[in-house]
């Protein structure tokens, strides 16, 4: 093992020691009921939950290059939003999407069903002035991922690429996953500086951006180029067009304090 990989090792051995100190304590939402997906309970909405997809149209989303939805890469049928399998490039079909508003503190659910060999993510913070070049937009990602069948997963240091994990970050922790052709939800929950990934209703991962830890591992992570990577106060939303096919649904959004 290079002297680099074992640093990292280290750090992040130490990082989920410190990190999954102070959990949120947020009611979880249940899974939606057969035949209301894309739809919010009157207790929902009295709690100040919003949907960012209608299950119908693209309102509400656009690609980070330009001000309009993706002309390919992208469909939206029976209630989802489907990653049409064009490759398997990063962002190299239709592209990535993002919400048109930015979001500083909040707790979002993510109902998401993977095919075989599929890579996606779900990514936060988003600048999509950082990156001009190809590839993704940047920004924090809660890995999508078929951890048998796709390569990346044996990327990365102990596992800090596979589902759920912050992608070449923090790896994620009993995760729980439904299987592929199954849906599952991801939470995801930043309440300032404190952060934490659930897959499933577990809890996998929680991180601290802008403290010392957290900038060591960007140090060592694909990020250490980004100026403050994952530290903005606010950012986009996105969900990853990555060549394979994925689907999407019951994308809910509530502000926090």
């Amino acid at each position: 093992m290079s002297k680099e990989r074992a640093s990292k090792s280290a750090v992040i051995f130490l990082f989920l020691i410190v990190a999954g100190l102070t959990p949120l304590s947020y009611g979880q939402v249940k899974p939606a009921a057969a035949g209301t997906d894309n739809m919010l309970t009157a207790a929902e909405k009295k709690a100040g939950w919003i949907l960012l997809f209608d299950g119908k149209t693209s309102d509400g989303w656009r690609s980070p290059r330009s001000d309009n939805f993706p002309e390919k890469g992208w469909d939206i049928k029976d209630g989802m939003l489907c990653v049409q399998a064009l490759g398997g490039g990063e962002s190299a079909a239709g592209g990535d999407i993002i919400t048109t508003k930015k979001y500083k503190n909040f707790e979002l659910l993510v109902d998401f069903k993977i095919t075989e060999n599929a890579n996606s993510g779900i990514k936060y913070f988003v600048d999509p002035d950082l990156n001009k070049g190809s590839g993704s937009a940047i920004g924090c990602e809660f890995q999508i991922l078929d951890d048998i069948h796709h390569p990346d997963a044996k990327l990365g240091v102990k596992g800090n690429r596979t589902l759920a994990a912050l992608y070449d970050l923090i790896p994620a922790e009993n995760v729980k996953f439904n299987g592929i052709g199954e849906w599952n939800t991801a939470r995801i929950l930043v309440k300032g500086i404190h952060v934490e990934h659930w897959l499933n209703g577990q809890k996998v991962l929680a991180y601290e951006r802008s403290s010392q830890l957290w900038r060591a591992l960007v140090a060592y992570s694909k990020y250490k180029d980004w100026p403050r990577f994952g530290e903005l106060p606010e950012g986009h939303i996105l969900l990853q067009e990555h060549g394979s096919v994925v689907y999407f649904k019951n994308i809910k959004l509530r502000q926090l304090p």
